[in-house]
């Protein structure tokens, strides 16, 4: 396992100085929860236009590495740097200006503002940027143009989770945070957020994607990483580890789990 950690890492540093301002780059990260530490010296590369995925099991750490790079959780050790320039200590609002943008598990939006207000919120304050923003995230999910004046918790949950990418996107990012996009939402709706993703890093944003479902992931992703107990524990290329079943099975399944969870099946 940890040879091809390390092949990976060498083929990153060997990159040049004008490549690199266009990373995503997460180097010894280390961080703590409830005075417990739940990410051990953490090591990931996003690159422009490339969909990375991060697995493992519950609880190896995953969203509180995502957390951290946010900016919603404070770095006990590490760097984590956009284009060269460091994002440790920046407040989560600063950080998406500097072109990050999250979307967290639970589809998190303004349940009571309108559909049209949580993006007009994500969108900034001079008008006519906003109004363009917006008119490119309805682009994306035109299914959300006929709800825009409706109570953002009425929608289903593919919709708010829609909106709630679509927030992301209305910020105009150069590199998406995404964790357990699929969780509770029907296959369906599952497949339509991915095409999104694809169409998103084929116009070159950077997509770093924690997702509990391993092949659903690794069906979109160039690379990958796995973690385990805080620590990455594999990082390859994503094709490579979809192919290879015993491989995947220890990684993934075999942490923590005798099988990976069943893909969704109900929710919309």
């Amino acid at each position: 396992m940890k040879p091809a950690a390390q092949a990976l890492h060498r083929s990153d540093d060997s990159q040049s100085a004008g490549q690199a301002v266009h990373e995503l780059t997460v180097d010894d990260l280390t961080v703590s929860r409830g005075g417990r530490t739940v990410v051990r010296g953490v090591d990931l590369r996003v690159a422009a236009g490339e969909i990375v995925s991060l697995l493992g099991p519950n609880g190896s750490g995953r969203s509180s590495t995502i957390l951290a790079v946010a900016g919603l959780l404070p770095c006990d050790g590490g760097t984590v740097s956009l284009g060269g320039r460091s994002l440790v200590g920046r407040r989560p609002d600063r950080i998406r200006r500097e072109g990050l943008s999250t979307v967290l598990e639970n589809h998190r939006v303004l349940a009571d503002l309108t559909v049209h207000d949580n993006l007009k919120v994500a969108g900034g304050r001079r008008g006519d940027v906003r109004r363009g923003r917006i008119d490119r995230v309805l682009a994306t999910f035109p299914e959300l143009e006929a709800h825009l004046d409706r109570p953002a918790g009425q929608l289903s949950g593919g919709q708010q989770q829609m909106l709630a990418l679509g927030q992301a996107l209305a910020s105009e990012p150069s590199f998406l945070l995404i964790d357990e996009m699929s969780m509770g939402l029907a296959p369906v709706v599952v497949n339509r957020l991915l095409e999104v993703l694809r169409t998103l890093a084929a116009d070159g944003i950077g997509v770093l994607l924690v997702e509990q479902f391993a092949h659903l992931a690794l069906g979109i992703s160039d690379r990958a990483y796995v973690m385990a107990r805080g620590q990455i524990v594999y990082a390859g290329v994503a094709a490579e580890l979809h192919a290879d079943a015993d491989l995947l099975h220890r990684l993934y399944m075999g942490i923590g789990t005798d099988e990976e969870p069943a893909p969704p099946t109900n929710g919309a």
